[in-house]
């Protein structure tokens, strides 16, 4: 038996390519979802069965019969495509199978823009879970498969929330298809739209801050009198953490947000938490300075503040207004394998961080950072000492 996996583009017939249409007319079984059955000439001979999950399509092919069948696939079978999981169970089977691709919801976009897709990010958000704004922190146009409850105005008024509202956006609905409609706006003014099931969204370059190593100058982050870590604790803490790109992190005690702010360029999302008033506008002030789209600000006292948040994957806790067992408890509560660093200046608060850690059966690392900076003196020049801090380090490796 020979399957061809037919990509029939995103119009009934302006996406499928002459290679697609000697597949069809030499098949005899015909099998893929109903709206794809329905796309298909009456001239088709053959038997025509609606599945979509890959097993009810194997089960589909074995029980027609037929010695050619055609797979039907919207789109290309290359781009999150059925084809994927289909794929492995067919050649299991030993059926001999041949991709045909067809014209992508991609490349139609793109034409009607006039516009090369090579560089942009494809994302899909049709029916799982997908975070625009962590998308959109790649520095390059985005774009978005849409589906489901992760409609184009859902994506947008998420974009929006985070401080991205004037983004420009695209919105392209039904695409090859005789209601194909092209809509262009900001992200706020789309997150109030209504558009078609089958539609897509590309964004334009989010504006980024800095992307470098860790440990950026103090001298860029506003202060005023609210402590902050410093360069080479900051630094040291983030090494110990050790973040990759799709980590959830929490900054707890955040102050200025320098830590946060450091954070939200090497991980998906943070959520920095500040009781203090004025510290926590400094926060919000670092946080649109830095462009960090992926940073999320709660204004409370932790640990009560820390109950509705996403677990953290690393959390560096940075002030604990004496609440430092409950709020390593409320950490480790959310995910026992999450990587934390204590910071603390006095034996007491070393001492804590270290019986807290203990007390959860995690044996803590301690690592000292005492800084020296030169100052003038005269014709000299002199190392002026910072207080030692310590960095308190759990679960990390």
């Amino acid at each position: 038996m020979k399957a061809y996996l037919i990509g029939l583009g995103a119009g009934p017939t302006e996406g499928r390519t002459a290679q697609a249409e000697t597949a069809l007319q030499e098949a005899r079984l015909f099998v893929g979802a109903s709206r794809l059955l329905d796309c298909l000439p009456e001239t088709l001979v053959g038997a025509r069965v609606a599945a979509v999950d890959p097993k009810k399509v194997l089960e589909a092919l074995e029980a027609g019969g037929a010695e050619t069948a055609a797979v039907l696939l919207s789109g290309d079978s290359g781009f999150y495509s059925g084809a994927r999981r289909l794929l492995p169970l067919l050649e299991e089977r030993g059926i001999e199978v041949e991709l045909l691709p067809g014209l992508s919801c991609v490349q139609l976009l793109a034409a009607y823009l006039k516009a090369p897709w090579q560089d942009w990010q494809l994302v899909s958000a049709h029916g799982v879970d997908c975070d625009p704004v962590a998308e959109v922190l790649c520095g390059r146009e985005t774009f978005f498969l849409t589906g489901g409850t992760n409609t184009p105005a859902a994506l947008c008024a998420r974009l929006a929330r985070a401080g991205l509202g004037e983004l420009p956006v695209t919105v392209g609905e039904e695409l090859g298809l005789p209601g194909e409609k092209i809509s262009r706006g900001t992200a706020e003014e789309m997150a109030e739209g209504e558009f078609a099931p089958l539609s897509v969204l590309l964004t334009g370059k989010a504006p980024l801050g800095p992307r470098r190593t860790p440990g950026w100058p103090d001298e860029w982050f506003l202060r005023d009198q609210t402590p902050m870590t410093k360069r080479m604790v900051r630094a040291c803490a983030l090494s110990l953490l050790g973040v990759t790109r799709e980590d959830v992190c929490w900054d707890v005690g955040a102050g200025t947000g320098s830590v946060s702010v450091e954070l939200a360029a090497l991980c998906r999302s943070v959520w920095a938490v500040e009781r203090d008033e004025e510290a926590f506008k400094l926060l919000m002030r670092n946080r649109e300075r830095f462009c960090a789209w992926n940073l999320q600000t709660v204004k409370g006292h932790a640990p009560e503040a820390l109950e509705d948040l996403p677990a953290p994957d690393a959390a560096f806790i940075g002030g604990s207004g004496g609440e430092l067992p409950a709020i390593v408890e409320a950490v480790l509560s959310k995910n026992p394998a999450a990587r934390l660093c204590i910071s603390a200046i006095s034996l007491e608060t070393l001492e804590l961080a270290r019986r807290a850690l203990r007390d959860r059966g995690i044996e803590p690392t301690v690592t000292q950072v005492a800084v020296s900076r030169d100052r003038a003196a005269g014709g000299l020049h002199l190392l002026l000492a910072n207080n030692p801090v310590f960095l308190i380090a759990g679960n990390c490796p």
